[in-house]
């Protein structure tokens, strides 16, 4: 039987991920994920490509996300009112409605030291009225290991270094499916006491080059060898981005079962 292996959530887009248990999977994507957006003096999201210092930046949501407490090497650890009211500046953050909240000046010092980037951080605004715009089909991002194992097995046979999970960051890891990309052709699946349905193939972009524990760049690997055997019009896939149908809680150890398939590919 297909079950969870593992839970992440990325309460700060670009920065290292947080290990959960369990976790509320609701039409925005797991609580807590990716509320929080690192921006540029423009307004555009700082990611891994241009600062991969951020994929050290640990974070731990604390006191039921009224807190968060971000850490990194050398820079000690910051914690901070994550509910704060701040100016509301306009931002260019995927799925947001153009402005963010900004959580003031210490953070934008700290977090700025920590990546060698001018930088802010600032909140989503309104993910509750986010969730009530409609379905997101790119809430989650699920991978299995028998699809990391088939892309590693060709990496090794180039003589390069296997590559972890982490560097693909998803939400769900889901182990039991013997085949590698079974994911891709889900259609519709029951994952503990959420449903969640088929988005999108994830497009793959130069993140995976970047040590998710260091900060390093330390590419080509895994996109050279995915461009062998994962190519799309828009660039290449490794996994799926999927929404969330039926909101309901997940947990390591839950089952999951398949209810509609995709037809192959």
């Amino acid at each position: 039987m297909p079950t969870v292996s593992a839970l992440t959530l990325y309460p700060v887009k670009g920065c290292a991920g947080v290990v959960v248990e369990r976790a509320e999977a609701t039409p925005t994507g797991l609580t807590h994920d990716r509320l929080f957006a690192p921006v540029k003096p423009d307004g555009t999201v700082l990611w891994q490509g241009e600062a991969p210092l951020l994929a050290a930046v640990r974070v731990r949501v604390l006191h039921g996300g009224a807190k968060l407490a971000l850490s990194a090497p050398g820079a000690g650890e910051l914690v901070l009112d994550a509910e704060a009211d701040g100016p509301v500046l306009p931002v260019d953050v995927e799925k947001w409605p153009g402005s963010g909240i900004d959580l003031g000046d210490d953070v934008a010092e700290w977090l700025s030291g920590a990546v060698g980037k001018e930088v802010r951080l600032v909140r989503e605004p309104d993910r509750a009225g986010r969730a009530r715009a409609g379905i997101d089909p790119t809430a989650l991002l699920v991978l299995s290991p028998a699809s990391l194992d088939g892309l590693n097995a060709r990496i090794a046979e180039r003589g390069a270094t296997p590559v972890p999970m982490d560097r693909f960051r998803p939400n769900i890891v889901i182990s039991g499916w013997p085949e590698p990309h079974t994911e891709d052709r889900v259609a519709r699946m029951a994952v503990g006491g959420a449903g969640i349905g088929f988005g999108e193939l994830a497009i793959r972009c130069a993140v995976t080059l970047v040590d998710q524990t260091t900060g390093a760049r330390v590419g080509p690997e895994p996109l050279r060898t995915l461009a062998d055997y994962r190519r799309e019009p828009d660039g290449v896939s490794f996994g799926l981005k999927a929404a969330v149908l039926t909101p309901g809680v997940i947990a390591v150890g839950d089952d999951v079962t398949v209810t509609e398939w995709r037809r192959p590919r």
